[in-house]
């Protein structure tokens, strides 16, 4: 089994910081770097205080997309958080977690042709999720 070098290491946390950055900063070429285009995203959030967890899922597309516009209008704080966890590696493949503004994302990465990418992500909003959006929302 080939080794995991730190330069891999530092490849997959820049791949993940591309993700985030993308959509932090409505820069969809940080997308199209860091994603692979066979993405499978699903996740979980909710629509309102109270509400019921909803699914979504997104492509490649889908992101490329969502990244240009989601902060368009700068709602996500100057420090929002991108902490990224890297669980595992191994030559070809990882298993990261994402800590994010709008919640948590477990992700898998794979090497292509030297690079790393995102393949999968699964994500949900954060379990106090129903406080925030209350306060949003102007209720106590």
């Amino acid at each position: 089994m080939k080794e995991t070098s730190s330069a891999d290491y530092e490849a997959a946390k820049r791949a993940v910081l591309d993700y985030v950055e993308a959509v932090y900063e409505a820069d969809p070429s940080k997308i199209e770097r860091s994603v692979h285009h066979d993405l499978n995203k699903g996740g979980f959030f909710k629509k309102d205080a109270g509400a019921v967890y909803n699914f979504t899922s997104m492509t490649f597309t889908d992101i490329v997309e969502l990244s240009k516009n989601y902060n368009k209008d700068s709602r996500i704080p100057e420090d929002a958080p991108k902490d990224v966890i890297i669980f595992d590696m191994t030559g070809q493949i990882a298993s990261v977690k994402l800590v994010a503004w709008w919640g948590i994302d477990y992700m898998h990465l794979a090497k292509y042709e030297d690079k790393w990418m995102i393949v999968n992500v699964l994500w949900q909003t954060y379990p106090d999720q129903d406080a925030r959006l209350a306060k949003l929302e102007g209720k106590k």
